[in-house]
């Protein structure tokens, strides 16, 4: 069972239904421990200072804030504690908005809202209104002492909320604009014509299981593979050159014809088994190399 990690309630008008917070994602990944390579010492980190090199003890350290090269404003425990945000345990829908208005970029940290105790009415009423209106609430909460933006909305039954960056945490496109050039020559009317029916070609449907994290699962088979003492050659990796644009009809085309091959192969149906031949029958082609023996 799913521990809960906050609970509170979602305030909407006058209606305030009690809930827990579920994380909605389990994080897989690979951890290392930092080793000495002469003979597998564990090497541990240890707080210096830089003037004379002490170790410093972690209740001796206070937070500054950097405004010029070696030139920091300390802000003191008790300072942060006045700036909290006021620790409340709701979260307060402000607009409910359309999904498609908001750009997945903003999107942070996926969970899952379940009812608290008794709550189990109102907290099924919400989620059959928010999904026949088909709309997203926009939600202020606080997290972990930092007030945080959420986007709520139902799925199979469950409300889930996931947490927004603000506006100004997203880096504005614009700022590429050195990097995209501005001499660029636009695609032509045939270039394009082959690359949006690559697209067609290649979309489907969205189906979440069909892919796997190739890389981690490489890595275990690695460490498993060197724990049992076998060894392993270091696979030798290639960057992928750039298309050239005198070459992009030609990367298209092939493409193309690449995944209608795919796509034929994979509708031709199965061969059928052949029977097994009996051996007093020769065919003529073995008939023929009998007689070239016998001729030797």
């Amino acid at each position: 069972m799913p521990r809960a990690i906050w609970s509170g309630s979602i305030s909407f008008g006058l209606l305030n239904v009690p809930v827990k917070l579920y994380s909605a994602v389990s994080k897989k990944s690979v951890s290392f421990r930092e080793l000495r390579e002469s003979d597998g010492s564990r090497v541990r980190h240890k707080r210096v200072a830089e003037a004379d090199g002490e170790e410093v003890e972690y209740a001796d350290i206070v937070k500054g804030y950097e405004i010029a090269p070696d030139q920091y404003v300390v802000i003191t425990k008790e300072e942060l504690e006045e700036l909290d945000p006021k620790k409340t345990r709701a979260i307060e829908i402000e607009d409910f908005v359309d999904l498609d208005d908001i750009d997945p970029i903003y999107f942070d940290h996926p969970y899952y809202l379940g009812p608290d105790k008794g709550a189990e009415r109102a907290y099924a009423l919400l989620v059959k209104a928010m999904t026949d209106s088909n709309k997203v609430a926009i939600a202020r909460f606080v997290l972990r002492n930092r007030e945080s933006l959420a986007a709520l909305r139902p799925m199979d039954g469950v409300m889930t909320m996931a947490t927004m960056r603000f506006s100004d945490e997203v880096v504005s496109p614009n700022e590429l604009e050195e990097v995209l050039g501005e001499d660029v020559e636009q695609p032509k009317g045939k270039e394009l014509e082959m690359a949006n029916a690559l697209i067609d070609s290649l979309t489907s449907e969205f189906d979440a299981d069909q892919y796997r994290d190739e890389y981690r699962e490489e890595l275990l088979s690695l460490i498993e593979r060197k724990g049992r003492g076998e060894t392993v050659a270091a696979p030798e990796g290639e960057a992928p050159e750039p298309t050239k644009a005198p070459d992009l009809m030609a990367a298209l085309e092939e493409s193309l014809a690449a995944v209608k091959s795919e796509e034929s192969d994979s509708k031709k149906p199965a061969r059928k088994p052949s029977k097994p031949k009996s051996p007093a029958k020769k065919t003529s082609s073995s008939r023929s190399r009998s007689k070239a023996k016998a001729s030797k």
